[in-house]
């Protein structure tokens, strides 16, 4: 079998989001060529493996590539998030980033999609089918998998599991559904909300379901952070008061009890304080709707589930036998520790903004074809790791406040940034009396909170 050749400037190890994104602004900021490998028969990464009830947590305006919208910009007309902006589905998802590689990336001439292959190092390529070997040479190597992004379907159990115990992801939910009366969730992140939130879309009796969630959540309220003129001066207002929150707070707890009374962060259950913060949104009504489970148990991750009885880390509690568990304990995004962004011929795709996977990934590539010195870009270009914890909203928060700052200070990014419809949409009329008070108040208090913030997490 004879060894294929390519030559190209990039050569993207992932055809998932940020891969996808950051080939998108390449094409429209350069005239580079591309070579794509995967080891999936289709783009989108994680989104080919999700649950089918799967919907993006920010509204869609701020997901996916530069060069065209996810979704048709309209404001949902029903279910919990009625009145705010869309949420695509994950079946959307899926098909947009399809449809981006099939339509924009082959058509262009400039993209070379190589599906069904692993990308073994060294510019070496062997398909997953044939065994077929691809040499590439190419100018830069960008790893778009560095997050190693975890999804229940492809996150078995990390516990065990007796004889007679039915344990699913949350993929095979409304294949099984119909055929149990008691649903136990386990875990506590989006993906146990998705999953409790679909159970009762689909009739389940709150009283049905067993929740054990090791630990809460402190969940961002979706309603703050909608794009668009229709919403500008509510979410600059949002904006003012959260930043405002930041600014006065005396200590860890005064500044989340302020933050929730800002209403910038919402927790189901008002009894338990959570202790996790990952970035996920919720609306007032869906954390209503997630407040009528009663039965949450809280005595740590699961040891073991048995047909009579499930062992926690911190107890036991009895367990009812024919009850379905539902797996939800896949993290998501990994946690592992900021590399630098640019390191000669390797790019490193990372989160630049806390949460703004998109975003991070196209501003990546237009830092790339802007700028010429590896030390300017990754200076522009400072990675954030993920949040886990309560006291990762300060570091989030207190990252974009400062490098923020810096993009200001960069009249092209600046530019870029203010032109790019990643970057948060429209602003509505900063003309108005009440925008131009709403952003006087926002830059007044920027400095007092960035500077707050910086104690409180030295602290």
């Amino acid at each position: 079998m004879s060894l294929n050749r390519l030559s190209t400037d990039y050569l993207i190890i992932g055809a998932g989001a940020q891969g996808m994104i950051f080939a998108d602004q390449l094409l429209t900021d350069s005239d580079a060529s591309i070579v794509m490998v995967d080891r999936r028969h289709m783009p989108g990464g994680h989104w080919n493996d999700a649950y089918s009830f799967i919907r993006l947590h920010l509204p869609t305006a701020y997901y996916g590539a530069g060069s065209r919208k996810v979704g048709s910009d309209r404001l949902e007309e029903t279910g919990l998030n009625k009145g705010f902006h869309e949420q695509a589905s994950g079946a959307e998802v899926a098909s947009y980033f399809d449809s981006l590689m099939r339509q924009r990336f082959l058509t262009s001439g400039r993209v070379t999609y190589l599906p069904m292959s692993d990308y073994r190092g060294d510019g070496r390529i062997v398909s997953l089918v044939s065994g077929r070997e691809t040499q590439v040479t190419a100018r830069k190597v960008v790893d778009a998998t560095y997050f190693n992004t975890a999804v229940p379907a492809t996150h078995p159990p990390q516990f065990a599991v007796g004889e007679g115990v039915t344990v699913v992801p949350p993929n095979d939910l409304p294949r099984v559904a119909a055929d149990f009366e008691r649903y136990v969730i386990v875990g506590a992140g989006k993906t146990a909300m998705d999953t409790a939130i679909w159970l009762l879309a689909m009739g389940a009796e709150p009283d049905a379901i067993r929740w054990i969630a090791p630990r809460s959540m402190w969940a961002l309220n979706r309603e703050t952070l909608q794009p668009g003129d229709h919403f500008a001066l509510q979410t600059l207002d949002a904006q003012a008061r959260m930043l405002e929150a930041a600014g006065e707070a005396r200590d860890l707890e005064n500044l989340f009890d302020r933050l929730e009374a800002a209403d910038h962060l919402l927790r189901i259950d008002p009894d338990v304080r959570p202790t996790m913060y990952r970035g996920t949104t919720l609306t007032t009504a869906e954390a209503a709707a997630l407040r009528t489970i009663k039965d949450v148990i809280r005595l740590g991750r699961v040891e073991a589930i048995d047909i009579d009885r499930i062992t926690l880390s911190e107890g036991e509690v009895g367990a009812q036998p024919g009850a379905l568990y539902i797996n939800c304990t896949a993290k998501g995004l990994d946690s592992r520790p900021a590399v630098p962004v640019f390191n000669g011929t390797r790019i490193t795709l990372q989160m630049v903004r806390g949460g703004l996977v998109s975003l991070s990934a196209a501003l990546i590539a237009y830092v790339e074809t802007a700028y010429a010195d590896d030390a300017a870009k990754n200076d522009l270009c400072r990675p954030v790791v993920t949040a886990d914890t309560d006291r990762d909203w300060i570091r989030w928060n207190l990252h974009d406040l400062q490098i923020g700052a810096r993009w200001a200070g960069e009249g092209a990014l600046r530019q870029w940034m203010a032109g790019h419809r990643l970057a948060g949409g429209a602003a509505g009329d900063a003309s108005s009396d009440e925008a131009k008070a709403l952003g006087a108040r926002i830059r007044d208090v920027r400095p007092k909170a960035a500077q707050n913030l910086a104690r409180l997490w030295a602290g």
